[in-house]
């Protein structure tokens, strides 16, 4: 397990642990008490840091290197029925972007989400979860495939970015994000977008809009990430922290805005912390979404979607 900055006071209490435990079995010292109490602080410390986390700590904590990947999710939600599927029939494939059909609980959904490496290798492979356009000209490839055939849209959002290189524009970096914007919210069949990382900018809205957006705990969402906006605005990085108070990027910030529409807990400490957890309560949340939806006619569908984000931004004086 790797350790942020904040978690340190965790880390020293574990260590302690650790060190208890192996003296009771390498020794007839009765350890058993000098254990409960450490268990007892270190659960006392877990409470106290993570029930009080900054903003920025929950940035931290949504780049985690532990934390579950978009395959993570659908390997475990979906098991053996997941197909994936290829290429935008046009580029190339983009490894960055992955789709395919799976199911939730005996429902097929089209699966579409960024993906990012496990190792310099595989992070390489995926370019950092950050996608060209050949990325969502897939993505849309798979969404109007599913529309045709009548299935819902599932997409798992975590990137910190579409990918800004001068190849992405030269193949239309903006218009392929502006494409999908335009074309989800006409899609004729419920879709639901789960924030599971870092969402940002452009690149999470190119599969971010749906009839219900859903944003994990220790997730964050905005135009620009906090590094990037303390870089313009201060002309430089260490006012990163302050740069994410301000810009409101939370999933309590969000839900406040009503921007997203549900707020999906993770375990104490994080969805590293408990794997088997996370993925049991994002599968009944998804699954619960699909079924306020699924009954309603194509009309009423997107005249609701449509509805939803014509009101963001509203405000009364």
């Amino acid at each position: 397990m790797e350790y942020l900055d904040f978690e340190l006071p965790i880390k020293e209490l574990e260590d302690q642990l650790d060190k208890c435990e192996i003296i009771g079995l390498e020794s007839d010292v009765d350890v058993t008490n000098t254990c409960k109490q450490i268990e007892k602080k270190l659960e006392e410390t877990k409470r106290k840091i993570y029930k009080n986390l900054t903003a920025w700590q929950r940035v931290q904590l949504s780049r985690h290197p532990n934390r579950p990947y978009t395959l993570d999710y659908i390997n475990a939600i979906c098991g053996d029925s997941f197909l994936e599927l290829f290429g935008d029939r046009g580029f190339k494939d983009d490894k960055a972007m992955i789709g395919g059909l799976g199911k939730i609980d005996g429902q097929s959904f089209m699966i579409v989400g960024q993906q990012k490496g496990y190792n310099t290798k595989t992070r390489q492979y995926r370019n950092f979860g950050m996608a060209n356009p050949e990325g969502y000209r897939k993505a849309l490839r798979l969404m109007k495939m599913a529309e045709k055939f009548g299935i819902p849209v599932l997409t798992f959002i975590d990137t910190p970015g579409a990918y800004p290189g001068l190849e992405a524009e030269e193949r239309g970096q903006g218009e392929a994000i502006a494409r999908n914007i335009l074309e989800m919210c006409r899609l004729k069949v419920p879709i639901i977008c789960v924030i599971v990382g870092e969402g940002a900018s452009g690149g999470a809205l190119g599969i971010g809009v749906g009839d219900k957006v859903l944003m994990m705990e220790n997730t964050w969402y905005s135009v620009i990430s906090p590094e990037s906006c303390s870089s313009i605005l201060w002309k430089s990085w260490e006012y990163k922290e302050q740069a994410a108070e301000a810009l409101k990027l939370t999933s309590a910030d969000m839900k406040k805005q009503k921007l997203v529409d549900d707020i999906i807990p993770e375990p104490l400490g994080g969805a590293h912390y408990d794997r088997d957890t996370t993925f049991k309560t994002v599968q009944q949340y998804i699954t619960k979404s699909f079924n306020e939806l699924k009954d309603l006619s194509t009309s009423k569908l997107l005249e609701q979607r449509m509805d939803k984000y014509s009101k963001m931004g509203e405000y009364k004086e």
